[in-house]
């Protein structure tokens, strides 16, 4: 899906980098004359600003948006901001960039900017340059952006603009972003509708604000000193939308066809008057449903072949022309065209499951947790799934995303666009989050579910045998399956054959400092409903280390699940980003003449959120270690910092503890 909410100063310096330096650059910059800029701007610059930590880049003076219905419905929006640049990395945040489309047309921009020494300048429109918005894997659409380099962009200076935009049609609320990444001094939101209009706000992750009733149907929210929300040295961090305070107005009005009020019902309601049209299976769309379940009978049976076939054969192929970036396209389209976005792909889905009897609604969902706030209703969701009716009484042990509704009725989630995530699991970015179930009437907001460790896992195992030098030679399996599996099938199936083996060659310079591999094969690359398993022989030199008459050893001899951790006050949450258990049965065959001497202590260790434990023993001259890693939560309160410490500690000694082998 694609919104067209004002991205970040730092969203912007990433999504447009390369625009801008192959763009930009080539903008004149003869900027000799002294203009003037308005007295809003100078007003801003001369606030006096408190103190800020000295990494801080830049920060908004101000932040102003007024927000205008007219009688039909439509909507336009008049933005000011005004950005001091603190240090020079602050630089790329007072870059102008202002998305649009064929619905959203740019009516009028105007930059300006004082240069640290005090010189005024105003750009003028042949200094504004548009350009095609860098692409995420969508290959058509019509999104433009409206770029702007000011002069004086340089530590000390200050950029202004001014912008007045249409907003897209058909929607009936808006949501004020009014924590960003960078800090602001002061920010409004205004408000204006037309005599008969009503409206509503919902609040997330900030506690609401009464607004100013300015008169003559206009409203005014105010923020001051807002802070930043600076993720970028913060280890396991939670999205930052997901911690940003927003306002969103809901507004409803006579003659609208379809509006909001700031339930998730009426978002489910205005939601289907978009699609309901489009989820018609054709009969060629039936045809080919009834192809691929043919003889089977079962629910899981079913569905399985064409949420598959959804899946792998219908390519992620965005084509958002305007509206288009809420509205699915026909199924019919989808099918013939064999491609589409994550909304199309959901659409087809229930298109075809419905051909053969079994009902399934789309999901607005976020792939960012903790985004979409339940107790915040509107539309800020950015991805689309499917929810599969599971038939009453039906039950079966390979569905395992089931969520139930206040209805009773029990849906199967699947996002048939994530390519590598087995059928009857769902990808870890949406576990632990909140999804949309768009059914009409019965919309409603329902959590997604955690799924269980055993549900993604690692599976290593090693049969090794040391020689009195210290040098390793032996086998090595791993297999892999769910999430954990994901970027390397992705490897294995696209990548070719030096690039897989410099990656193979990466994780194993962790563990040796020399070594070769030999008879290297995968199996199940695309088999999602299998392990995707490797395996090696390995000879590698110098793994233990010879002391006289001792040899000391590593049991953990490969692979690792260190985790990486700091000392510094923790204030956000801990995103663990998924469940997972990873497990190792090593064993190290003693060279002739030596035995064990001395092993390292068992390990266990159970934080509820997640446990450890492993042993090193002896059994018939072989030396053999042991261990089960497992993550049960993705989400854990910052004050839980500290056991993650605790458990980062005992894994990273365990690692590297030593056995001790003598020479008899």
């Amino acid at each position: 899906m694609t919104h067209h909410a004002r991205p970040s100063q730092r969203a912007r310096r990433h999504s447009f980098a390369a625009v801008v330096l192959v763009v930009l650059t080539a903008v004149p910059a003869c900027f000799a004359k002294q203009d003037s800029v308005p007295d809003w701007v100078s007003a801003a610059a001369a606030q006096k600003l408190p103190v800020y930590p000295a990494d801080t880049d830049a920060v908004v003076l101000l932040d102003d948006t007024t927000y205008t219905v007219a009688p039909n419905g439509q909507a336009t929006e008049h933005y000011r901001q005004v950005i001091k640049i603190l240090r020079p990395q602050g630089r790329d945040d007072a870059i102008v960039a202002v998305p649009f489309d064929q619905d959203t047309k740019i009516l009028s921009l105007h930059v300006w900017s004082i240069g640290p020494d005090g010189h005024q300048y105003a750009l003028k429109d042949n200094e504004i340059v548009q350009y095609g918005y860098p692409g995420q894997g969508n290959f058509f659409e019509d999104d433009k952006v409206k770029l702007a380099r000011a002069p004086g962009r340089d530590p000390g200076g200050i950029v202004a603009y001014e912008y007045e935009q249409r907003i897209r049609p058909m929607l009936t609320e808006k949501t004020w972003f009014f924590q960003g990444d960078l800090p602001s001094l002061s920010q409004s939101f205004t408000l204006e509708l037309p005599p008969g209009f009503t409206f509503g706000t919902v609040w997330a992750n900030h506690g609401e604000t009464k607004a100013a009733d300015l008169e003559d149907r206009r409203w005014r929210w105010e923020m001051t000193n807002v802070p930043a929300i600076d993720l970028n040295h913060v280890l396991y961090r939670p999205a930052a939308r997901s911690l940003a305070g927003r306002m969103t107005v809901h507004y409803t009005g006579p003659g609208l066809p379809a509006s909001t009020d700031g339930t998730w019902k009426s978002i489910g309601e205005w939601y289907q008057t978009l699609a309901k049209d489009r989820l018609v299976a054709t009969p060629e769309i039936a045809a080919k449903a009834a192809e691929l379940t043919a003889g089977k009978t079962g629910f899981y049976d079913k569905v399985e072949p064409i949420a598959e076939f959804v899946q792998q054969q219908v390519r992620y192929f965005a084509i958002e022309m305007g509206i288009g970036g809420y509205q699915p396209h026909f199924a019919a389209d989808i099918f013939r065209n064999r491609y589409g976005d994550c909304k199309d792909k959901a659409t087809l889905l229930s298109a075809m499951l419905s051909s053969v009897g079994i009902h399934s609604a789309l999901m607005m969902v976020d792939t960012r947790r903790g985004v979409i706030a339940p107790d915040a209703p509107s539309i800020v969701g950015n991805h689309m799934v499917a929810a599969i009716e599971i038939p009453e009484g039906y039950t079966s042990p390979k569905l395992h995303s089931v969520i139930t509704a206040k209805n009773g009725r029990r849906y199967l989630i699947f996002d048939p666009t994530w390519e590598k995530t087995p059928f009857g699991q769902l990808e870890h970015g949406l576990q632990g989050s909140y999804g949309l179930l768009l059914e009409g009437e019965q919309s409603q907001i329902v959590p997604l579910p955690i799924l269980p460790p055993e549900l993604n896992t690692i599976h290593r195992t090693a049969r090794f045998q040391l020689q009195p030098d210290g040098s390793l030679t032996g086998t090595v399996t791993e297999k892999r399956f769910g999430d954990v599996s994901e970027s390397r099938r992705r490897m294995y199936t696209m990548e070719d054959a030096k690039r897989q083996s410099d990656f193979l060659d990466n994780v194993l310079n962790q563990d040796f400092t020399t070594f070769t591999v030999s008879g290297f094969q995968v199996h199940n690359a695309e088999a999602l409903n299998k392990d995707l398993t490797t395996s090696y022989t390995l000879n590698a030199g110098h793994f233990g280390k010879v002391m006289g008459p001792l040899l000391m050893v590593r049991p953990r001899a490969l692979g690792s699940d260190a985790l990486e951790t700091d000392h510094k006050p923790r204030l956000v949450p801990i995103n663990l980003r998924q469940t997972m258990q990873a497990t190792d049965d090593l064993s190290i065959e003693l060279p002739p003449g030596y035995a064990v001497d001395e092993t390292p202590d068992p390990v266990k260790l159970d934080l509820g959120f997640a446990s450890y434990e492993s042993s090193s023993h002896v059994e018939d001259n072989v030396l053999r270690y042991t261990r089960t890693y497992t993550v049960r939560q993705v989400t854990l309160p910052a004050d839980k910092y500290n056991d993650l410490q605790k458990l980062a500690g005992v894994i990273a000694a365990d690692e590297q503890s030593r056995a001790v082998l003598k020479k008899q």
